[in-house]
């Protein structure tokens, strides 16, 4: 594995993981809003690393397979630190779709992968909508303190209502553009 710019912008995603962990459970003053803070900067990392890779021609399979990985540990780990504190039936649910979601779509992935059809459920502009406002949605809950007389927790929330709504959406997609493949399978899996 040759470690370039792109991979070490998801593997720093990975690494900022515990210390966003760390922050948000620390009793120090102001510890969910640096909790925040280091999501937001390991957030932007996801929309870099995919450019840099392109850009410098830094693509790699390893690199395709950790950038997922790394969004989704750091999306799954901050939506249960979040439920946990703020325990609610919304936020419960919420969590929910955005978890099940990923666990399904990365399962069809892999599943379309072994069949040498995995061109086939690409990202898709609902999915890159869906995590852009599931990043902003996650890091303004997790900063969780008004700012400037608003209310950063319940933007967040409103933010992550619509990521589920996305959520939903670009799983229908992907599901859409996979479903010729697993009638196909069905098909010869009956004969």
């Amino acid at each position: 594995m040759k470690l370039n710019l792109a991979i070490m912008l998801t593997l720093f995603r990975i690494a900022a993981i515990p210390v966003v962990v760390v922050c948000f459970y620390s009793p120090i003053p102001y510890a969910r809003p640096i909790a925040a803070i280091i999501f937001g900067i390991a957030a932007v990392t996801d929309f870099i690393d995919g450019w840099v890779a392109r850009r410098f021609n830094q693509e790699s399979r390893f690199g395709e397979f950790l950038d997922p990985v790394a969004d989704k540990l750091m999306v799954a780990i901050v939506l249960v630190m979040l439920v946990q504190a703020q325990a609610s039936l919304w936020e419960d649910i919420i969590a929910m779709i955005i978890i099940g979601r990923e666990i399904t779509i990365s399962a069809l992935r892999e599943w379309m992968a072994t069949i040498g059809e995995r061109a086939n459920v690409k990202v898709a502009l609902s999915g890159k909508i869906k995590t852009t406002l599931q990043m902003f949605g996650i890091g303004f809950m997790v900063f969780e303190m008004p700012l400037m007389g608003i209310n950063i927790y319940k933007v967040g929330f409103v933010l992550l209502v619509g990521a589920a709504i996305m959520t939903i959406w670009s799983m229908f997609v992907y599901l859409k553009a996979a479903w010729p493949f697993i009638a196909k399978d069905e098909a010869l899996s009956a004969d």
